[in-house]
């Protein structure tokens, strides 16, 4: 949902695209936001539904998205950054961000396979840099730590592809037969029984990928419905299951390493990526009652609620709003930029001044700058996700 040129969205009576229409009628956007962002929206706004895990990847900051689009436009079509952030419908699980450097050197000591893919030489300069400074807040540290994390995923990224099919086999075998001692036992994040289920499932889905691999070093995050997590350009991550809300900036830009049989790109990936490393709980968001919004006495009594997940950048934020009971209302006050609202379960209608249209899973409106936009359900589990941007400076960034 979007004006992305991969994939416009489009009026569904006059099947004019969204760009068409924002362009002829700059206040849909906003003057501000029309010349910030050349006269197209900020963000994209999907819905994703993975059965199948997602590629390992990472989106390109603005400097590299540029470069990589002059170089190679066919895989790289635009030049802008793409942070992205994901907000569960469903239970979801996937990889995201490196591991602390403890987690990283727990499994190079206790699962051979993933070891000998590393490299004896790397997996024993990698121990030796972090051991005793895994946590150190030093910048000197920091960075030895860095570049030796990099040298180390570098090398895994590089392995002959002979060696990965073999080394897949001997993984697969252990999860299979070492339950819950897998991994030693696996590490603080997961549990042994957890991460053999994970490399089972994996296998079964690309058969001896270096992608298995991989999961060692990322962390293995779980969201419950309503939680979300926030990834910034240069972050690497995989999504493997779950109904999903993304919001990003605009942008098509994927360097892909895994789990695909899409280009891979290692060389940019190896080379563009932070390795900063952190628990998982540094990335998960926080998100906070949503305070531009007034709720009718019935919402109010049958809990109804508008969620704010906040990012701390410009091009977009995001409000779940939840209305349970039939005749249940949300006002929502004007905002100084454009909107896209989804409904994802339930029945209800949206107005905007006089105009009223009905909403119910899958159905998506525009609504343009200024417009005070209202949400009512016609039965108990009305549920609706509405991305904005908004540079009025209302929204505290919160993550």
């Amino acid at each position: 949902m979007g004006t992305h040129p991969s994939n416009h969205s489009k009026d569904v009576e006059t099947q004019r695209s969204l760009l068409d229409l924002v362009q002829d009628n700059k206040a849909l956007m906003s003057t501000e936001i029309s010349e910030r962002y050349g006269d197209k929206l900020p963000f994209l706004f999907k819905v994703l539904s993975i059965r199948k895990a997602l590629s390992i990847q990472a989106h390109p900051d603005k400097k590299l998205a540029e470069q990589l689009h002059k170089k190679d436009p066919e895989h790289y079509p635009d030049d802008n950054h793409k942070p992205e952030m994901t907000i569960a419908i469903t239970p979801f699980d996937g990889l995201c961000g490196f591991r602390p450097l403890a987690e990283i050197a727990h499994f190079l000591a206790s699962v051979p396979s993933f070891r000998k893919l590393v490299g004896e030489e790397q997996a024993k300069n990698f121990e030796s840099t972090v051991k005793g400074q895994e946590t150190s807040s030093d910048k000197q540290t920091m960075e030895k730590n860095k570049k030796a994390l990099q040298e180390a995923f570098s090398s895994l990224m590089n392995a002959d592809k002979d060696d990965i099919a073999s080394a897949a086999k001997e993984l697969i075998k252990s999860a299979k037969s070492e339950g819950e001692k897998f991994a030693g036992g696996g590490g603080p994040s997961n549990n042994g029984q957890e991460l053999a289920d994970l490399m089972v499932r994996l296998d079964s889905q690309f058969p001896q990928d270096l992608g298995l691999f991989v999961s060692f070093f990322l962390n293995y995050v779980k969201l419950e419905i309503g939680e979300a997590m926030f990834l910034k350009a240069d972050d690497i991550h995989a999504y493997l299951s779950g109904d999903i809300m993304e919001c990003m900036a605009s942008s098509d830009n994927v360097v892909r390493a895994g789990f695909t049989p899409k280009f891979k790109d290692v060389k940019t990936l190896t080379s563009m990526l932070t390795y900063s490393y952190a628990p998982i709980s540094e990335q998960k968001m926080h998100p906070v009652d949503y305070p531009y919004v007034k709720l009718n006495q019935t919402a109010y009594s049958c809990s109804s609620a508008a969620t704010l997940y906040d990012p701390p950048i410009e091009e977009f934020s995001v409000v779940k709003t939840e209305l349970k009971k039939v005749g249940a209302r949300a006002t929502f006050e004007p905002v100084q930029g454009p909107s896209i609202v989804i409904c994802t379960n339930g029945e209800g209608s949206i107005s905007v001044g006089p105009k009223k249209e009905d909403m119910k899973a899958g159905f998506v409106y525009f609504v343009g700058a200024t417009a005070e936009c209202v949400l009512e359900s016609k039965g108990e589990d009305f549920v609706t996700f509405k991305a904005f941007c908004d540079l009025s400076g209302k929204e505290g960034a919160k993550i």
